[in-house]
Formats: C-alpha cells, structure tokens, sequence
C-alpha cells in the first residue's frame, strides 16, 4: 500500500500527481487539491478551475484579481 503525503492514510487505491518534475502520492483528489492547488491571492480560497494568473499570482476569478489592483482579467463569458 501507498501513504498519502497529505493525510498520511495507507491506502490500497493510491495514486501518484507529477507536478514540475516531481511525483507526489494521495489517497483522493481532496488531498491533492490541498497539497497542490495554488491559492487566490485575494480571498485565499483554492484555485481548482481555470482561475486568472497575473505575474507570480492566482485568482480565483476576475474579480478577486481586480481587487488586487489587475486591470482587464475577465472571466470566460
């Protein structure tokens, strides 16, 4: 069996995420997101969807960019 590096639970049904090179091992795509999504540098929640990246940031949405000072992100239409 195989632990997830998030929540350390010895699971059968393990799977392995490549990100920049690296291999990183979770037991549910809950785990996954929590290790490996970027996080909206306005509200902080976690960018699971396309979200909008300015420079080193990421957004939830176009919103959360233009409160940060982003001119022209748009969300899809």
């Amino acid at each position: 069996m195989t632990v997830c590096e998030t929540c350390g639970n010895d699971y059968a049904k393990a799977f392995t995420v490549r990100m920049n090179g690296e291999d990183h091992t979770f037991d549910s795509f809950e785990c996954a997101i929590s290790a490996l999504a970027p996080v909206c540098a306005n509200c902080a929640t976690r960018v699971i969807g396309h979200g909008v990246e300015d420079e080193d940031r990421y957004f939830c949405s176009a919103h959360c960019a233009g409160e940060q000072g982003v001119v022209g992100a748009t969300d899809n239409v």
